[in-house]
């Protein structure tokens, strides 16, 4: 119940922070949307992102976590705050540095990652200038990543959980006052990023106070510590960053496709982050630091419990939203994006994305789970290893679809990368007591599948009844979307009632001993102050 909980917390916060991003989505398709200024936003997002998600959530977290972890299992809470400090100073003094010296370079660092904008043309010139407001962004949630890994390890997922929520809320902020502060919607979204993370390490900083975790500030120096930790963050850079990686080289290929394939790609990758990111990042944050110190305790059974527990909820709810985002896309896209600066030919060209991308959604999320089991042992290794071809693959299937597919074929490449990926990081786990699957999930897969394929079928004849309604004013479009994606989801929850892979009774027994938990609590607190 402790993972449950956990992947609750954070899957429900993270939830919120793409349902505030949904609306900032909507807000930048209606004010931007997929022109040479939003080309020009979208490359200066993507390259703070980019490192972030390499560096700092990526690679860092996943090789910080373990060792914070298990410092605390053994050494205890001041020896791993020491760490920990010994860690925020030499991050804070490195990439302080680096950020400088890339914001220096930025003309040169747009010549590469957009080899398809001239130098000179409105494209290039507007992503140096946004790209150099965004880029401060990277040192901030580095910072603040550090911060959070430090509260997860301590089981406290709420505050990092959240703290993506201001990214957006930043953005809508900014957008809201861009007539009156801004030069473009474009600067004021750039500005939004960058005054975010600011907003986020603050956030983070508060809560590290509230828990009374102290950090350890020390004078930058290579400590044994840090030596094992840049070990086991090399090999991981590329490793934790496969997802990101693809997209950044999606980018590349992008920029030599006609105006708006950039917007496009990004469009679709946000719908296809949803469930990722809500999923994806709930059982990854919540099973590493678990995972670990049930490996640390040599506690072969909890470690395997908690291995395919996760990729029976994963999968649960991944299937289903895979299979929706591939039947209704026309529809989603045409729904949340068709209005101002976003028009039907920008829906006709990134619905065909988001499908082939839905493809590798269940696949990626399984990625985050075999590699947490990796982390959890310090194995960065072996993920690299298949990381890397991945990587390749993934570039070369994007440059070969692309000739028949436009931008889709970059979404259908990375899709099918995942896939791929998935197969060898199960391959290569192998012989590991904790990672074998055990009997309930090998009886849950098939069933969530024939579920999930029941609802696919089901939301194909609601979506040919309310085809009127889709094509008609906004209201009507909202209406029909929402009995689209309800009637989807009790179609696939009474289908996993009778197939055996969810009982609503079980449902209510969880819920009635939460109750009673809570009813317990509040009366020993009652007797505290009687007393």
């Amino acid at each position: 119940m402790k993972l449950i909980k956990a992947m609750a917390t954070v899957g429900g916060l993270t939830g919120l922070s793409r349902l505030v991003g949904f609306v900032r989505d909507l807000m930048t398709a209606f004010f931007l949307g997929a022109g040479p200024l939003a080309d020009a936003f979208f490359v200066a997002l993507k390259l703070p992102n980019f490192f972030r998600h390499v560096t700092a959530e990526g690679a860092f977290s996943v090789s910080f976590v373990p060792l914070y972890s298990e410092a605390l299992e053994k050494e205890g809470e001041d020896a791993a705050n020491r760490f920990a400090g010994q860690a925020f100073s030499f991050m804070l003094a490195v990439l302080l540095v680096f950020t400088v010296l890339i914001m220096a370079a930025m003309p040169w660092v747009i010549g590469l990652i957009a080899p398809g904008f001239t130098a000179g043309s409105e494209q290039y010139d507007l992503a140096v200038e946004l790209s150099r407001i965004t880029f401060p962004y990277l040192l901030l949630m580095s910072l603040a990543a550090l911060v959070g890994g430090m509260l997860n390890a301590h089981h406290k997922f709420g505050p990092f959980a959240a703290a993506s929520i201001f990214f957006n809320l930043c953005q809508i902020v900014a957008m809201l006052m861009a007539d009156r502060f801004f030069q473009t919607v474009g600067h004021a979204l750039s500005w939004g990023v960058c005054i975010s993370g600011i907003v986020q390490l603050v956030w983070m900083w508060y809560f590290l106070r509230r828990n009374k975790i102290r950090l350890h500030i020390q004078r930058p120096r290579m400590t044994p510590e840090l030596k094992q930790l840049f070990r086991l963050m090399g090999p991981g850079v590329l490793g934790a960053g496969i997802v990101h990686i693809n997209l950044f080289a999606d980018i590349i290929i992008a920029s030599f496709l006609a105006t708006g394939a950039i917007s496009a790609l990004y469009y679709a990758d946000r719908l296809f982050q949803l469930p990722l990111g809500i999923v994806g990042i709930a059982v990854g944050t919540a099973l590493l630091p678990m995972l670990t110190r049930a490996l640390t305790a040599n506690n072969t059974t909890e470690a395997k419990d908690l291995f395919n527990r996760s990729l029976e909820y994963c999968l649960f709810f991944t299937l289903p939203a895979a299979v929706a985002l591939m039947v209704i896309t026309d529809d989603i896209i045409r729904v949340l994006f068709e209005r101002g600066a976003f028009g039907p030919e920008d829906t006709a060209r990134t619905a065909p994305a988001l499908a082939c991308l839905a493809i590798g959604l269940p696949a990626y999320v399984v990625v985050k789970i075999l590699s947490s089991a990796y982390w959890s042992r310090k194995d960065t290794k072996t993920p690299v290893k298949i990381a890397a071809s991945m990587a390749i693959v993934n570039i070369a299937a994007a440059l070969i679809l692309t000739r028949f597919l436009d931008v889709a074929g970059i979404a259908l490449a990375t899709g099918l990368a995942g896939w791929v990926q998935c197969y060898f990081l199960w391959r290569m786990q192998r012989g590991n007591e904790a990672t074998e699957f055990d009997d309930r999930l090998k009886r849950a897969v098939p069933r969530i599948a024939l579920a999930a394929g029941l609802m696919g079928v089901a939301l194909a004849g609601m979506g040919y009844g309310l085809h009127p309604w889709l094509h008609d004013g906004t209201i009507h479009q909202i209406w029909a979307l929402g009995v689209l994606v309800c009637g989807g989801g009790i179609v696939y929850f009474v289908a996993a009632h009778f197939t055996g892979v969810f009982r609503f009774s079980d449902m209510m027994k969880y819920f009635r001993r939460r109750n009673g938990k809570r009813k317990h609590v509040d009366e020993m607190a009652i007797e505290d102050t009687d007393q």
